[in-house]
């Protein structure tokens, strides 16, 4: 995975924290949890706040979804 890859590096958070609430994460967490994912093979200084905010909106968008199952 790439940061360019932001549905699914939403989707792989979502299942790896299920019980979070995306809207809650610092972005300093959110960067540390994407270059730790299984799979993820970026360099993290790529992962600007402007990628993070992507990957937080696409979080955010797989958690609503999953809430109306």
């Amino acid at each position: 995975m790439k940061w360019t890859d932001v549905q699914e590096i939403a989707i792989e958070l979502s299942e790896k924290y299920p019980d979070i609430d995306p809207r809650t994460v610092r972005f300093t967490d959110l960067h540390n949890w994407v270059v730790s994912l299984e799979g993820f093979d970026d360099d993290p200084k790529r992962g600007g706040e402007k990628v993070l905010e992507a990957i937080q909106a696409a979080w955010i968008g797989e958690s609503d979804f999953e809430d109306e199952d």
